[in-house]
């Protein structure tokens, strides 16, 4: 037995609750979903329901509502000052001194004059919910989304605030949002990985692959990286190179099949080395996708409709379209959690930021990557609404801080970090649509109504997919870990 097997069986009795406990001994040697899948005559269903409505052990409150999670993420520090948190009373300071004693210091700078919105904000929808012009095609999408206005975070530095976001801890180390929902839930799939990341064309973003690591959890949980730039090779190494003499279907099987016999004749005396059965199941995992990764991230079949709703072919907007219906070609086929990223690390501009990260000019930086997110976010929410797959697929949109409401730099074009306020949306998956939770003060400064951090944002997603997140659990270094930490509540106001 696995030294970690002991808390993972009562992390699996805690999901299944007491009616199932009975049956895990005579089942620990095989996985979640084999117990479910070949468990004797109608016991998979049961088990099923148990996992999905118990209330037993209060891991599962409800039957879930979603199935699945596209995340998102935003890498830089989005202005909620522009984009979706409307402030007319920073309108009416414009040009005044935002700390006329003096007192305050931001990240990087002294603050400078009031800095409203570059952008006009309007109503929108049934809901009348405001959303500034920076992204006309959402707006039309307002009434299936929900706000966070109070989000906080506990670092207004990128790596950190990043991880945050992310794991839930500020350093590095700790298992993603991603890794703990297939951790607890498992693939739906049997061809694709269960957590799929899809980064900027640009590059990787602040503390790049920790973002989405597995941390403690065991090592194949961790996600797998798509590069969509190389349709032919969206995995590195996945095919051997074409120049390679013999290369044949036959001999790539009979490769694999005497590769996988020498790899467990050697985990025979390795039993508790969870890395090495990760790298036997990733190998067996990639002959499946050999087949299977071309194809989903090939999207030439989809209608020309489709691609036009998420401009697959313009020069700018088009790579992050492409991963929007990605992400949705994914999740269709059975991925459990996706995560999208617009915008890559915080280096200098060129033309642009290539990322969120305006500290010298808003106007520029989000002018560009509020285009980008505007049309793959709204095609997205779209297509899956019209595919019938929003229902249960949560979509979140967040970013690891905000910005402030004080203009930065000698021109006072930019704005500084704000870790105090800033915004995230929610939608699809058992979210009430057309509502907003919290608030910032009159300025946007900081979140003063329903103060929100990522504990919560993270307790309500595992909620929807039917998961308590202080049952959710993983016993490392003498402490049992959860995503949460020894935070969190369930943000009820924004479910439907």
């Amino acid at each position: 037995m696995k030294p970690h097997s002991a808390f993972a069986d009562r992390r699996r009795a805690n999901l299944l609750g007491p009616n199932l406990r009975d049956f895990l001994p005579a089942c620990e040697s095989h996985s979640r979903r084999a117990f479910l899948q070949t468990a004797a005559g109608g016991l998979g269903g049961l088990a099923l329901t148990a996992l999905l409505a118990t209330e037993s052990q209060g891991a599962l409150p409800r039957a879930a509502r979603a199935k699945r999670v596209i995340q998102i993420f935003c890498p830089g520090g989005m202005s909620q000052i522009d984009t979706f948190d409307y402030k007319p009373a920073l309108l009416k300071r414009a040009g005044k001194p935002f700390d006329p004693e003096g007192k305050l210091q931001f990240f990087a700078s002294k603050p400078g004059n009031c800095q409203p919105s570059h952008w006009k904000f309007r109503q929108h929808g049934k809901s009348g919910l405001w959303m500034s012009d920076l992204f006309p095609r959402l707006a039309t999408c307002v009434d299936d989304m929900a706000f966070v206005y109070s989000m906080r975070s506990k670092s207004a530095l990128h790596g950190p605030g990043c991880f945050m976001m992310n794991t839930g801890f500020t350093l590095p180390g700790f298992p993603s949002m991603g890794s703990w929902v297939t951790y607890g839930l498992g693939s739906e799939a049997d061809d694709l990985p269960a957590f799929v990341v899809l980064p900027d064309p640009r590059g990787l973003p602040p503390g790049g692959i920790i973002n989405w690591g597995a941390g403690f959890l065991p090592a194949e949980h961790q996600a797998t990286t798509l590069d969509t730039a190389n349709p032919q090779q969206p995995i590195a190494d996945l095919f051997p190179p074409a120049e390679f003499a013999g290369r044949t279907p036959q001999v790539d099987r009979d490769q694999l099949q005497f590769l996988q016999q020498l790899n467990r004749m050697h985990q025979e005396s390795r039993q508790t080395n969870s890395e090495l059965e990760a790298r036997i199941k990733a190998y067996e995992m990639a002959a499946r996708l050999q087949l299977s990764a071309p194809e989903v991230t090939d999207v030439s079949r989809e209608s020309e409709g489709i691609r036009k709703l998420y401009d697959v072919d313009h020069p700018e907007t088009g790579p992050f379209g492409l991963q929007c219906l990605r992400a949705r070609r994914l999740v269709q086929r059975g991925v459990r959690f996706v995560q999208i990223y617009c915008g890559a690390e915080n280096t200098t501009a060129k033309k642009i930021r290539p990322n969120w990260d305006s500290h010298e000019d808003v106007v520029r930086d989000h002018g560009y990557w509020g285009a980008v997110l505007d049309s793959g976010a709204s095609a997205l929410l779209k297509d899956l609404k019209q595919q019938g797959m929003l229902d249960d697929t949560l979509v979140i949109c967040t970013t690891e801080f905000g910005r402030q409401p004080g203009a930065q730099g000698a021109e006072g074009k930019g704005r500084d970090h704000n870790a105090g306020g800033f915004t995230a949306w929610l939608a699809g998956g058992g979210i009430r649509g057309g509502v907003g939770y919290g608030a910032t003060d009159e300025l946007g400064f900081k979140a003063v109504e329903s103060p929100t951090y990522c504990y919560d944002l993270h307790a309500t997603a595992l909620h929807l997919l039917g998961i308590d997140h202080t049952q959710l659990t993983y016993y490392h270094n003498g402490i049992q870990r959860r995503l949460t930490d020894v935070h969190g509540h369930v943000i009820s106001e924004i479910l439907a």
